[in-house]
């Protein structure tokens, strides 16, 4: 099984439209404010992809352009003047940013009532502590792949190949919430194939192309690839895709996988966040 992200993201799309519609009969309107720091081309591809996916849903999306050079005072004064704003529902600055500037200084300085990335330590810590938070966007849309393909993962036994905060960790703490079994993999780790055969669910976030091989899976496994990788002028995957197939009872494609759940969950956080900056439960 080939484990369509497409037509999954286009569900959970058709679904976000139709709560974004019930929010403005109500005569609220919602608001993306996105951070664009200088001329990196794939931040501006998917800083683009959001913007079409937000107007899809009708969700005011906007793009503040900085460009490389600007100071790190500058662009928080920007973020507090988001915080400070009625209108914005959500903000997210894109990553990478530039290395004079403080990447945790930037995540923490946004309101965690607006933190649509899910990175600030509050929704960190609540998420770890099994409490109701804004989840990052990659590891939230991973888990619901995983789940169209199984509804109950309790007892199952996750790897993830990868240790960052804006996946491994976060991928680790929602497997824990549904009572898997929980291993994470890194460049430290030792014997990685054998860890991977154990797994019944298999996410690879190591940013290494094709390093996942058919004789690295456990029969009937589901494997998640969130890699990114080029090859030949050709996006590509941690995941040896043609070679897992045969081996594997669920698989990701790259591209068409993990990428559009990724842009449908920012959007799903914005509605979340949302409704957690007006004190809406329902």
């Amino acid at each position: 099984m080939i484990i369509d992200g497409k037509k999954i993201a286009a569900e959970l799309i058709s679904e976000i439209k139709n709560e974004v519609s019930l929010i403005q009969k109500k005569g609220f309107k919602l608001k993306l404010s996105v951070i664009l720091i200088g001329d990196f081309l794939p931040s501006q591809i998917y800083v683009k992809n959001k913007q079409k996916k937000a107007r899809e849903v009708n969700i005011e999306s906007e793009v503040i352009k900085f460009p490389k050079e600007i100071n790190e005072k500058d662009l928080l004064n920007k973020i507090n003047e988001l915080n400070k704003n009625p209108d914005v529902s959500g903000i997210l600055v894109q990553l990478p940013i530039p290395t004079h500037i403080k990447k945790e200084k930037v995540i923490n300085s946004i309101d965690p009532n607006k933190d649509v990335d899910g990175f600030h330590p509050q929704n960190v810590g609540n998420l770890a502590s099994g409490n109701e938070a804004i989840v990052p966007c990659t590891p939230l849309g991973c888990l619901s792949l995983v789940k169209n393909v199984v509804k109950d993962l309790s007892g199952k036994h996750a790897v993830i190949i990868g240790r960052s905060n804006l996946n491994g960790k976060p991928m680790a703490q929602l497997l824990l919430k549904e009572d898997c079994t929980v291993t994470i993999l890194h460049s430290k780790s030792k014997d990685l194939k054998s860890e991977c055969k154990r797994a019944d669910i298999l996410i690879s976030a190591a940013g290494i192309c094709e390093m996942v091989k058919g004789d690295w899976v456990k029969k009937g496994a589901i494997v998640i690839d969130v890699g990114i990788n080029k090859k030949n002028d050709k996006i590509t995957g941690d995941v040896d895709f043609d070679d897992v197939k045969k081996v594997a009872k669920a698989i990701t494609p790259v591209p068409g996988g993990v990428g559009p759940m990724t842009i449908a969950c920012l959007l799903k956080n914005t509605i979340k966040c949302f409704k957690r900056s007006n004190s809406i439960n329902r």
